[in-house]
């Protein structure tokens, strides 16, 4: 199996949805608390330069989160349940408060690849394709890469 040191980002031509993988030096306890404890969360989500904030956190099934990010003098806001946390997985909704009637329902995949490595698999269904390009449009990548960037850090220096 290759290892996947950025991640890679796919598309479905006949689905609207959008599928990212990305290997980290990590096992699958340390992603999930990464994922699901609100200040190690806030420390890498997102683009570097960007601020987080969480307004609400309870990552259990059945429960809820809002953050919202800043910089600059500008902020956005987003939003989701938590309709299902387990060790394995993290299935939820995911708003972008400017945007209110795009809801994306997300699942991500901990893969216990051996050897202290894990394979996080990430997975968005949205409404419509013109959605799942917009988001794309939108500078979703180097949030993304950014932000796991930020992640690989905070696990290289054991903060995670």
């Amino acid at each position: 199996m290759p290892k996947i040191t950025e991640t890679a980002i796919e598309v479905d031509p006949k689905l609207p949805v959008i599928r990212m993988t990305r290997d980290f030096a990590a096992a699958p306890e340390q992603l999930l608390r990464a994922h699901t404890d609100p200040e190690l969360f806030a420390r890498w989500v997102g683009p570097e330069g960007m601020d987080t904030r969480i307004d609400h956190w309870d990552a259990r099934t059945g429960g809820s989160w809002r953050y919202v990010s800043a910089r600059d003098g500008e902020e956005y806001w987003f939003r989701g349940t938590f309709h299902e946390v387990r060790p394995d997985r993290i299935v939820q909704t995911f708003t972008y408060e400017g945007e209110p009637d795009g809801v994306a329902l997300e699942t991500l995949w901990f893969e216990d690849l051996g050897d202290g490595r894990t394979r996080l698999r990430a997975q968005s269904l949205v409404d419509s394709f013109e959605d799942r390009d917009m988001w794309l449009r939108s500078g979703m990548e180097t949030g993304v890469d950014e932000g796991y960037a930020k992640l690989e850090r905070l696990l290289a220096d054991g903060t995670v």
